[in-house]
């Protein structure tokens, strides 16, 4: 008879654990859809203070502030090991209840190494929405020997040294394609990775790089500061505010503008629930009306509105990676 009741315990249980989980509403508390009912655990693959990281916690201090979790915690973790890599397959096979309540910061600079070094793809994952566009511009600290750009440039052509420090995926990709257009080689126009755009901004203000690549969320405050100087804007159209007087590409020489955008977005582990997508994907959606997000981060850091909802954001993500892998040849 012990034996039965034990049964009978152990399957209530693992019942009560199918039907809350994570979040599922259970009987009493409503319709049966879900809510978050244990802490969010949220990893960003690149190091605190980097655009990634800033992104991340503005979204997470609006989900909080504008009670749309639940009440429940938000915590959120950097995990920078082998690129971002480690991170990222953690969360890939986060497996059972704990993948509703588990996120991932998944942006294009995270794609591309990702299908280039690793056997992962987003389809890995579920994809819970885009939110924003961001592009970068070249900074150097007020200590840099070069009065802008051009300077640099001519120094390289010249045959010296000139090196940028920059993060991972789209700040590479986006070196390679000025490195293109301007015509100096990599050795004389060198670039250095770091594991997020702040390690490369400390470089940079500490003297160990002659530019940084940044976007200007990472880059806003020492702006401000007088720290760092915007001196070349890799977009097709200036910046405003105080961004406002770093000059195109084409404006510097005979050069095409060139940017390379990059999308912002939110994953989540391949085995997170339907319900729990839809409930994710409205929550981002409500974060990208409230004024703290458009003000306090999209304005501030000039990027580009762009909220797409996880039917729509998965559409565009898949056809961004099958194009990315078919440019570079991966299958």
């Amino acid at each position: 008879m012990k034996k039965k009741i034990a049964l009978m315990l152990t399957g209530v249980l693992a019942m009560s654990m199918i039907f809350t989980g994570c979040g599922k509403k259970d009987s009493d508390s409503g319709d049966g859809t879900f809510v978050p009912k244990d802490t969010v655990n949220w990893t960003v693959t690149s190091s605190p203070g980097g655009g990634s990281d800033i992104y991340t916690r503005m979204i997470s201090d609006i989900m909080t502030k504008e009670d749309l979790v639940n009440g429940q915690t938000i915590v959120v973790t950097n995990k920078t090991d082998g690129s971002g890599e480690i991170g990222r397959n953690e969360v890939a096979m986060t497996k059972g209840n704990k993948a509703d309540c588990t996120l991932l910061t998944f942006n294009s600079g995270d794609l591309m190494p990702m299908v280039k070094n690793t056997k992962n793809r987003s389809s890995n994952f579920k994809i819970i929405a885009v939110m924003a566009v961001d592009k970068q511009l070249i900074f150097k600290s007020k200590d840099t020997s070069y009065a802008d750009f051009a300077a640099a440039i001519k120094a390289a052509e010249g045959g010296k040294k000139v090196v940028i420090g920059g993060s991972k995926g789209d700040d590479i990709a986006t070196y390679e394609a000025m490195i293109e257009e301007i015509g100096v080689s990599k050795d004389n126009m060198a670039y250095i990775t770091y594991d997020s755009t702040g390690d490369a901004i400390t470089a940079g203000l500490g003297g160990h790089v002659d530019f940084v690549i940044s976007k200007p969320a990472a880059a806003t405050e020492y702006v401000e500061a007088g720290s760092l100087i915007p001196v070349l804007a890799l977009s097709t159209e200036r910046y405003t505010g105080n961004l406002a007087d770093a000059p195109k590409l084409s404006e510097i020489g005979d050069y095409e503008d060139v940017e390379v955008p990059i999308w912002r977005g939110v994953a989540a582990p391949a085995e997170m629930s339907d319900e729990a997508v839809a409930f994710w994907s409205e929550v981002l959606g409500k974060v990208s009306e409230t004024d703290m997000w458009k003000n306090d981060y999209l304005e501030k850091n000039k990027l580009i509105s762009n909220y797409m909802d996880s039917k729509t954001a998965t559409e565009y993500v898949t056809q961004y990676e099958k194009e990315y892998m078919e440019a570079n040849g991966i299958k």
